[in-house]
């Protein structure tokens, strides 16, 4: 049933916008107190956005789609930002007195992470790339002895740094970063604990699968002692044990450099140096 124009009720006069009745000394924080669209109404100035059409001016703010894409401050006024730290300070603690460097905070809090955190024009204000996290400490500060340090070294591989001794995690997985943060202690935390565990395989390595040569009790410093307890023993009345050789300078220079050989490779100056060594070992002009 259709009613006639004098029956329908009388359309409600538009009011004017917000801009007009604010006064100078406007509390903005209170228009503007968490972020929200932009609100044409609500800004008092004269912003315009746009590609200009024919020689003119930006479209002005009323209408403009282009002030709604993307994403504004205007909640984040100095004003506003002034109050949320003031509000914050009744949840915050002043810095340990004790903690008054950069070694006894190192000392303390080994553990170092780093993310990042975008700012920038688009339909959103999520960037894909905060997610990372970056996870940084020191070798040092754990409690490792010498079979968990190779053994964490072999599993981080290319991750540690030797010139710095820091050992870096990187995670970038989970979509969030409070998950990548969990992520990357949950991977410290396994490499802790597996570098300390010793398998079976491991009790039957021999000297050719050592991450580095080690020269006590190694085949080298067994021919060493032979080769010099029985040229001592030809040559001299007196006996000579092998603490007393080990505890030599020809000996002491014999082993550096053949730690230096095996460990470094082969090269001019590793082999010279062992040349020489060897030299003054068997006492050979």
């Amino acid at each position: 049933m259709k009613t006639s124009r004098s029956e329908r009720p009388m359309r409600r006069k538009a009011l004017p916008p917000r801009t007009e009745k604010m006064a100078v000394d406007q509390d903005w924080p209170s228009v503007y107190p968490v972020a929200a669209p932009f609100k044409p109404s609500a800004v008092p100035l004269p912003v315009r956005m746009g590609y200009p059409v024919k020689r003119g001016v930006p479209m002005a703010k009323e209408g403009n789609l282009e002030l709604l894409k993307i994403p504004n401050f205007l909640h984040l006024t100095p004003v506003a930002i002034k109050r949320h730290c003031q509000a914050l300070k009744d949840f915050c603690t002043e810095w340990p007195a004790a903690l008054d460097s950069d070694e006894k905070c190192e000392k303390h809090f080994p553990i170092e992470i780093d993310t990042a955190d975008y700012v920038s024009a688009g339909p959103s204000v999520r960037n894909p790339k905060a997610r990372v996290v970056t996870l940084r400490v020191k070798l040092s500060s754990l409690n490792l002895d010498d079979h968990a340090k190779k053994k964490l070294l072999k599993l981080v591989g290319e991750r540690y740094c030797k010139t710095t001794d820091v050992l870096t995690i990187k995670t970038d997985r989970c979509p969030l970063k409070r998950q990548n943060y969990d992520y990357a202690m949950y991977l410290l935390t396994v490499l802790y604990h597996e570098s300390w565990k010793t398998e079976e395989w491991e009790k039957n390595k021999t000297e050719a699968d050592m991450e580095e040569y080690i020269w006590k009790n190694s085949s080298s410093e067994k021919h060493a002692l032979e080769t010099l307890l029985q040229i001592k023993a030809a040559e001299a009345n007196t006996e000579v044990t092998k603490e007393e050789l080990l505890g030599t300078k020809e000996v002491e220079e014999y082993q550096k450099s053949v730690v230096r050989l095996k460990n470094e490779g082969e090269n001019e100056n590793t082999v010279l140096q062992y040349k020489e060594s060897v030299k003054r070992l068997l006492n050979v002009a």
